[in-house]
């Protein structure tokens, strides 16, 4: 039997189509770094647009708002480089000239602890035999990639400038973007893109929100808690607490290392109530600080969390890392509304008899495992 010439042109047509798929997805691959870029001013462009309504609220045109929005938002930028910038540079300084006296100061302890614990943990065990070298070559390292920090630092300035100019182009007028995002689905599925869409947008300010007031305090509970045990830096160490904030699960714990290290050089005690002093602010953020703040945020499981900072930094580089969370809350949604409320809940398989009862008595956000 002759295959039909209808056949033929259904094959073709889907293999063209998955050879145009493979193509889109690698040029996505080769500027992912503009896609993500993209991906940021969104997130920004959503945040700030929410500030603009609430300015027009106030019945002053679009246009004055969003001049408003982003000359406020330009004057915390300047100021923040101008009044904070110098102060952490200046501190960061002192922090590389205190690396080797670091160093020699950890060496004693270790020399020290040999006499007190039993050598054979410390055959077993060479994390601290190596520290100090280990810092040393941290300190090569660091000084040596100036000069590459130099040569990257113009492809950063126009990454910048990439990102401020789409942040305001989507700003000025999002409605014909989303629209044409919205066009590239199935007619029959756009109203409900369009309620995927709203969700993202409130989950993502939420999730903001939360994020920029819990790093304030984080870095205001940090610089006064420093200050009080009399750690050298508590600025640059608040400043970093605060930052590393934004990397959930992950960026907390690294922000403990540098303080814990430059209270070594007054005592151990005071590393020892440097850790305290962290354990009980990430106490209070867990338990006070996320409950009262982040109520509109997406709730994320912490393994997930993890798990998207590692994998979006390995494929995307720093700002796969800085992104990680908007992407994994994004995914999220798009995930639990499309393929399990659209496809999997609507399955037409064998069920039950009583399929509708059966399915009404399933709560898809609390199983009992």
């Amino acid at each position: 039997m002759q295959p039909r010439d209808g056949d033929n042109t259904v094959k073709f047509g889907q293999w063209l189509g998955l050879i145009v798929l493979a193509i889109a997805l690698y040029i996505l691959w080769q500027i992912r770094q503009v896609v993500l870029l993209i991906f940021a001013s969104v997130v920004l462009a959503t945040v700030l647009n929410r500030v603009v309504r609430g300015i027009q609220r106030y019945r002053i045109n679009r246009g004055i708002a969003i001049a408003i929005t982003m000359t406020v938002l330009l004057a915390l930028i300047i100021g923040f480089f101008a009044v904070i910038v110098p102060r952490i540079i200046d501190q960061l300084q002192e922090l590389v000239a205190l690396i080797p006296v670091i160093s020699d100061r950890l060496r004693i302890w270790y020399d020290w602890l040999q006499t007190v614990v039993p050598g054979q943990f410390f055959e077993d065990v060479n994390l601290l035999n190596n520290l100090a070298g280990q810092l040393q070559s941290l300190l090569a390292q660091i000084l040596g990639n100036v000069l590459l920090l130099v040569n990257t630092s113009l492809t950063a300035i126009l990454g910048f400038l990439l990102f401020l100019v789409v942040t305001i182009m989507l700003l000025a007028d999002p409605a014909p973007y989303r629209r044409v995002l919205i066009l590239t689905f199935p007619a029959f599925y756009r109203r409900r893109v369009d309620q995927i869409l709203r969700e993202c947008e409130a989950a993502l300010i939420g999730w903001i929100k939360g994020t920029l007031i819990t790093m304030f305090f984080i870095a205001l509970f940090s610089f006064i808690g420093l200050s009080v045990l009399r750690v050298p830096l508590p600025l640059v160490n608040a400043a970093l607490a605060g930052l590393l904030e934004f990397i959930p699960n992950v960026g907390p714990t690294l922000s403990v290392f540098p303080p814990a290290l430059l209270a070594l050089l007054d005592a151990p005690w005071k590393a020892v109530a440097v850790i305290g002093l962290y354990v009980v602010i990430q106490q209070v953020e867990s338990l006070i600080l996320v409950p009262l703040i982040m109520q509109q945020e997406v709730s994320l499981l912490p393994v997930f969390t993890i798990l998207a900072v590692v994998v979006f930094a390995s494929f995307f580089g720093f700002l796969g890392l800085f992104l990680a969370i908007p992407l994994l809350i994004v995914t999220q949604i798009w995930l639990k509304e499309v393929l399990v409320k659209d496809v999997l809940n609507k399955w037409r398989g064998k069920a039950p008899s009583d399929r509708k009862a059966y399915l009404s008595s399933v709560d898809d956000t609390k199983l009992d495992v």
